[in-house]
């Protein structure tokens, strides 16, 4: 059997190779130069075993968002509490980590974790058991757990390997999200917002936001804040001397002190009026002073800061040093209680040969052993001490070993002892005590260097003795501020308080260092920086405690009954979530008062900004692609939006929009007939392109399909359609005038249509709203050269078909033919077929008629079913202008919606139909079919003019609007270009005029439509990257 033994540490997995090895390990290079495989045999379950040990760097995976959210400009900052996350390997060596655990496991079948036994060591060994499972899902896995790195405990903890704690890494898990998703979130918004508005202080600076260092920052501009806003105030006290025999003893009023000197001073005139003093009560009894409790991390924090001057982070650093050495226990432990099972005596033993401290070892051997007991334990870790005995050591690592031996050694010691003697007297009523202190044994205090205990000597006194007293003195002196935070101090409150973890306060601490939120006065007292104190007082001024640690506290709570199995961690971390993100709200709303706060501080004028710094995103549906949220977006330049795919740029799905749309807004309403749930979209059209819709037109792009198609949607980019999803998922950008040049063949085939109708031609299918819009001036559907009408229509009629339960005709798109009345009659009215309609125009929109004027609203006066309908109609005299007509309203009965529907779009078929109709009266659509008159679109004869501008059109004529360059109409024709008598049906006159009839369809009948700066296009088969000489269409 072979198995594959992962540790925490490089230097983890060398100690432990070499103890289950008896030092006859084999070692090997993996892909990481740092984390090397050792390779032995040994005797496990009752078999002889490979085993290969490696180990991991820390942590290998982490939380990161994935896509487009990484960017800090592609998102709101809002938007992070909800974005994808995953984890992943996040450092290049990670990876070769990740790589070297999958090669060795494909042999193994067995994984044993070796990693530290706590939070964050159980998170890191589900990391390696994910990364392994991924690769062999059949692998056994078992934890080591072990509290100190010996040979005795290794093997102790190889023969009695158990199963992973899932509650504990998912406690790590919870908190690693939301520390990912807050921090992220603050920080953009606080660095994006505060770079702008005070660019010349911290214009580079990144103002990072934590919820467990913004408490403790709070905790030192707290401590500022109590002593600026201190105010001394004077008081006075007695204060009475007996120095005598070379002893000068001081005795402490009863009264301590008085605020205010008028009765102070009286109280002294009585006591100089009868000075002498009588001694009432002469007590004495034994005095102790206590020996330290067991080591644990926040213990030896403090101790390190305060008595060997090393700060709380170098301090752990050197511990988990000595740690991976074998010197000391596992020094990440909540617990100052000495278990049973825990033999004392050989650690004592070691410590005997040391010329410091080894008398003082061997004294406590034959003494006995007494250790103190705390309350605390971890249920996983001893208390921090000794393993090894060592006198190589140098430096700082040399003075955290000795304090970790001296204390241990205290901490089995007894307490010191001493004898106590207070001494009470009295002057004309007032009462006045002194002590004296006799030490009678130093125990602990031998090897305990950091502390002191002095004898305090006094007269020997005697009850009811009478004796004057040297001096009776009234003492004026004032309050004082409390001093500034030391590091020791400042972990004490973070303990308190629950922020953070005995692991990592001096994280922490660390952080709001390094971001310059807070420095050292003097290498120990923390001052807050103009940044911090700013940061502070402006999220204070919003009205909730940030600087607190009420929500942190809450937070840790909850992890540690998420690791007791009594709450569920998805649960924890979405209420964690929502009450982070409602305070992130308000801090965007009243940022103002974090730019007033620190203005107050910073030496510069803060710059009007926008409260908002980014757009916040949109989601309209989820990317059919790959999961993530399609989002609106705002174009970068030149206005406009856009849908992108936040899983960008390992998915670039996106849909753009022509600059025939001017804006798009997102609906509160999704689509109620889509399974995605897609959002419904408004858009605002530009005028003249497509008057069906008017200016104004709310719909979704996930199922009104027409309306899609007409705006060059691809619909794999917005749902699932069942084709093949092997091509390139970017919808291209489109452009009106790519789209009416790729589809002349599709235009020939709607005049064709047009002209067999009004002649009485028979038509073998109904032209739909779509074929209709596109001899009216509105964009065509962006098809390749050559596919005819009648197979885009069946493609349309499917896609329909499919939405529609198959009902055909039943679409939006497939019209009923104005001119025969059995089409309409043999329209579905079934109840559901209002649900197949997709969009609605708006109530306030512009809706034009086909000579592109707005129409007018009219109503129903005359008696029938229709009484009291609004429609719309051309507002040129009748005979002048168009025959224009749009129902306003789908009923005037509301009870007959089926009817009414299908009444409303046959209608609106119907006048594009009559629009058709009239303009496909000739082969030449411009022409006016009495005069023979080339009409532009406003219904005038065209102006004719002349090209005087250099350049290869000189001197060609042209015509144009007789309105001049000030008209909305756009009209524009070559002259050379107008040929009645052109055989649409023949093939040779079609090859002949194919650039000519390109150029007609698309300047003659319709106004100028906006266009997109996009690459060239090929002339003949429409797509980019080649021309038309080297087509493969040829």
């Amino acid at each position: 059997m072979k198995v594959l033994n992962v540790a925490e540490k490089p230097d983890a997995a060398k100690t432990i190779a070499g103890y289950l090895s008896n030092g006859t390990s084999r070692r090997r290079e993996g892909l990481s130069k740092y984390n090397k495989i050792f390779e032995f045999e040994m005797e496990l379950w009752g078999q002889r075993c490979s085993m290969v040990m490696t180990s991991v760097s820390g942590h290998l995976l982490g939380y990161d968002f994935s896509g487009a959210y990484k960017q800090w400009q592609s998102c709101h900052p809002l938007s992070l509490f909800d974005a994808p996350v995953s984890k992943q390997c996040l450092e290049e060596n990670h990876i070769k980590i990740k790589n070297t655990l999958q090669r060795e496991v494909r042999t193994c079948n067995v994984l044993i974790i070796w990693t530290d036994c706590d939070r964050e060591g159980e998170n890191i060994g589900f990391e390696i058991i994910d990364v392994c499972r991924s690769f062999k899902s059949s692998i056994r896995i078992y934890r080591a757990k072990f509290s100190e790195i010996t040979k005795q405990s290794i093997q102790r903890a190889v023969q009695s390997l158990q199963h992973p704690d899932k509650a504990m890494s998912d406690a790590v898990d919870v908190r690693s999200e939301l520390d990912l998703r807050i921090g992220a979130a603050f920080t953009r918004f606080q660095t994006l917002r505060l770079q702008k508005v005070f660019p010349n202080t911290l214009g580079d600076m990144l103002i990072s936001y934590g919820s467990c260092q913004f408490p403790t920052l709070g905790f030192v501009v707290e401590r500022f804040l109590a002593i600026e806003r201190f105010k001394s105030e004077p008081y006075w006290k007695l204060k009475v001397i007996d120095d005598r025999d070379g002893m000068s003893v001081e005795f402490r009023w009863a009264r301590v002190r008085l605020f205010e000197k008028m009765p102070c001073q009286i109280f002294l005139d009585m006591c100089l009026e009868q000075p002498e003093a009588t001694v009432e009560k002469v007590m004495s009894k034994p005095k102790s002073k206590w020996r330290p409790l067991p080591l644990d991390t926040i213990e030896l924090e403090k101790q390190g800061s305060r008595k060997l001057h090393i700060n709380a982070k170098e301090m752990m650093r050197i511990a988990e040093r000595l740690y991976t050495q074998g010197l000391i226990s596992y020094p990440r432990t909540e617990t100052n209680i000495f278990p049973k099972e825990l033999s004392l005596e050989p650690l004592v033993q070691q410590q005997t040969i040391n010329r410091n401290w080894g008398n003082f070892a061997q004294n406590l051997l034959d003494s006995g052993i007494t250790p103190r007991q705390g309350k605390k334990s971890d249920q996983a870790h001893p208390p921090i001490h000794p393993i090894k005995y060592t006198d190589t050591l140098q430096g700082n690592e040399a003075k955290v070993y000795e304090f970790v031996v001296r204390h241990f050694l205290a901490c089995l010691s007894k307490n010191a002892e001493g004898q106590e003697t207070t001494v009470e007297i009295n002057i004309a009523g007032e009462k006045f005590t002194a002590n004296g202190l006799q030490i009678i044994a130093k125990n602990y205090l031998d090897v305990y260097i950091y502390e002191k205990w002095n004898n305090k000597y006094i007269h020997a006194y005697e009850e009811r003795q009478v004796f004057r007293p040297t001096s009776i003195d009234m003492v004026e002196e004032k309050t004082s501020a409390p001093n500034l935070l030391t590091e020791a101090e400042l972990i004490a409150l973070m303990d308190k308080h629950g922020i953070g973890t005995d692991a990592t306060h001096a994280d922490h601490i660390d952080t709001i260092k390094s971001r310059q939120y807070v420095g050292l006065t003097d290498t120990q007292h923390f001052l807050p920086g103009k940044l911090g104190i700013g940061l502070v007082m402006g999220y204070d001024n919003m009205g909730f405690q940030m600087s607190k640690p009420h929500l942190r506290s809450d937070l840790e709570k909850d992890l540690q009954l998420i690791c007791q199995n009594q709450k569920d961690p998805n649960e924890v971390l979405q209420n964690q979530i929502n009450k982070y993100r409602n305070v992130f709200k308000v801090a965007i709303e009243r940022a103002n008062l974090i730019d007033d706060s620190l203005a107050q501080y910073l030496d510069e004028r803060p710059t009007q900004t926008e409260q908002a710094v980014i757009p916040q995103e949109v989601v309209i549906f989820k990317c059919p692609k790959c999961g993530s949220n399609m989002v609106l977006k705002d174009k970068r330049q030149g206005g406009g939006k856009y849908i992108s795919c936040m899983g960008y740029p390992s998915c670039s799905n996106v849909i753009w929009f022509s600059e025939a749309v001017i804006n798009v807004e997102a609906s509160n309403e999704t689509c109620n007939r889509c399974t995605e749930n897609i959002r419904k979209l408004t858009f605002k059209l530009v005028r003249n392109i497509m008057p069906v819709y008017g200016t104004s037109y709310t719909t979704c792009i996930g199922c009104d399909t027409g309306f899609s198609e007409m705006l060059n949607i691809n619909m794999d980019c917005v749902k699932r359609t069942g084709r093949a999803n092997n091509i390139e998922h970017n919808n291209a950008r489109n452009t009106w005038s790519s789209t009416s040049t790729s589809n002349t063949s599709q235009s020939q085939s709607i005049q064709q249509q047009s002209s067999s109708n009004n002649t009485g031609s028979a038509r073998n299918k109904n032209p739909s709203l779509l074929e209709l819009t596109l001899t009216s001036g509105r964009p065509a559907i962006n098809q390749r050269p050559n596919v005819s009408q009648s197979n885009n229509s069946n493609r349309l009629n499917t896609d329909r078909d499919a939405i529609t339960n198959n009902r055909e005709n039943s679409s939006y798109i497939n019209s009923y033919d104005s001119n025969s009345s059995s089409n309409r009659s043999d329209a579905p009215r079934n109840s559901s077929y209002v649900n197949n309609t997709w969009g609605n125009i708006d109530n306030n929109t512009e809706i034009m008629c086909n000579c592109h004027e707005n129409a007018i609203q009219f109503t129903v006066r005359k008696e029938g079913p229709n009484k009291g309908r609004l429609f719309f109609k051309c507002p040129k005299p009748q005979g002048t202008g168009c025959n224009f007509f749009l129902w306003a309203s789908d009923s005037a009965e509301p009870q007959n919606n089926t009817t009414n529907e299908q009444s409303r779009i046959s209608n609106l078929n119907r006048n594009n139909d009559s629009h058709s109709s009239r303009v496909g009266t000739s082969n030449n659509n411009s022409r006016n079919p009495y005069t023979n008159d080339i009409m532009c679109n406003c219904n005038q004869p065209a102006r004719k003019l002349t090209v005087h501008k250099g350049g290869p059109n000189i001197g060609r004529q042209f015509y144009g609007c007789p309105k001049g360059m000030n008209s909305t109409c756009n009209f524009f024709k070559w002259a050379d270009e107008d040929n009645d008598n052109v055989d649409w049906d023949d093939s040779s006159a079609r090859d002949r005029n194919n650039t000519t009839r390109k150029r007609t369809f698309q300047k003659g009948n319709a106004p100028k439509r906006p266009k997109l700066a996009t690459k060239r296009k090929c002339r003949n088969c429409g797509m980019e990257g080649h021309t038309r000489n080297r087509c493969p269409e040829n």
